[in-house]
């Protein structure tokens, strides 16, 4: 399995189903960002499976992978993630080698630990619960896809034997260290677990084994990335992200919700508080100012990769947001590029 050395920047999309809107909307704007993500640079567009919310339309996240694969032609497309507690090992190997079998080279499978619902969701996916099996999971799912062995009984058709690079997911230092034993790609939800961020990629840094498809560590962060003409604008499409949150907070997740031209009569001063710790990690601004946090987050974690998501109302809004973004990681991609090159020559 191969994973990219360089720095690149993805998307990450929770297909959310906006306030007087479907799910069907939903899908169609999904694919229609996806296409444009592909011609604008991106080099994954990756869905996140969620149960029982409301304004999150990604559940069947294979089926949904295979709609915007099937209407791309080179991004990469795949789960961030799949939650593997909710599924037998084999499913998934099933799944993700159909879906790598149809679009060769193309498919990423991310794995997480949480029910990415609440328990009695976590119950009704997957009725009998005996504990935490994850990362014996995450070990039998990995031996699906290798080639064929004697001693293996039952074998993942399709699957076995097929290029399918596996990444583990974390908004905690479990799974860190868990992809630190195993040799394998590590992607952080610090777009909405900011607190664990540096605990968690030092961990994983600190205890990295290399492994067969990866021999040093390789670390992607999650980042709420807003982008509009001004800063004002961004700042103003981030409300739509900040009442989910609240909402949330609140014990009412719902349909994600139009912006706000402010939002201090919406929330109490506590409330402000707790939104702006769960969404510290976020670049909202023009394009400077996005750029300037950016290079900030990319400093500070030294992150090989960072997937952006973007949860905006407004269709038409949310490409232009990620239209900006791509120019503003192309001007940060240089940039990193000539610092190397620079370093070369002085080698």
């Amino acid at each position: 399995m191969a994973y990219p050395a360089e720095s690149s920047f993805s998307v990450l999309d929770l297909a959310p189903i906006r306030q007087r809107s479907t799910a069907g909307e939903s899908f169609r704007n999904t694919l229609d960002l996806a296409r444009h993500a592909e011609r604008w640079g991106y080099r994954r567009y990756w869905l996140a499976e969620h149960h029982n919310l409301p304004g999150i339309a990604s559940a069947a996240t294979a089926v949904v992978i295979g709609h915007v694969a099937g209407g791309t032609s080179r991004i990469r497309v795949g789960a961030g993630g799949i939650m593997l507690p909710n599924h037998a090992p084999l499913v998934i190997a099933e799944q993700f080698g159909t879906l790598e079998s149809l679009y060769p080279g193309r498919i990423d499978l991310g794995l997480g630990r949480a029910p990415g619902g609440d328990q009695q969701t976590a119950r009704a996916l997957r009725r009998n619960l005996t504990g935490d099996t994850f990362p014996r999971d995450v070990q039998e799912l990995m031996s699906y896809f290798r080639p064929d062995d004697p001693a293996q009984s039952v074998h993942a058709v399709p699957g076995r034997g097929l290029d399918v690079p596996i990444w583990l997911l974390g908004s905690s230092d479990f799974s860190a260290l868990l992809a630190a034993q195993l040799g394998l790609p590590f992607a952080f939800a610090s777009h909405f677990a900011p607190e664990y961020l540096h605990a968690a990629i030092g961990l994983y840094r600190a205890n990295f084994r290399p492994s067969e498809s990866l021999r040093t560590p390789h670390v992607m962060i999650g980042v709420n990335v807003f982008v509009a003409d001004t800063d004002a604008e961004a700042d103003r499409l981030f409300t739509s992200l900040q009442q989910q949150f609240l909402n949330m907070l609140r014990g009412k997740p719902g349909l994600l919700p139009p912006p706000l031209d402010h939002m201090e009569r919406h929330w109490t001063p506590n409330e402000r508080s707790l939104v702006g710790q769960r969404t510290a990690v976020s670049a909202v601004g023009s394009p400077g100012t996005v750029r300037t946090r950016l290079e900030e987050l990319l400093a500070d974690t030294e992150a090989d990769e960072i997937i952006a998501t973007a949860q905006i109302y407004d269709h038409a809004a949310r490409l232009r947001s990620f239209e900006l973004a791509a120019e503003v990681f192309r001007e940060i991609e240089k940039a990193r590029e000539g610092v190397l090159s620079a370093v070369r020559g002085r080698l």
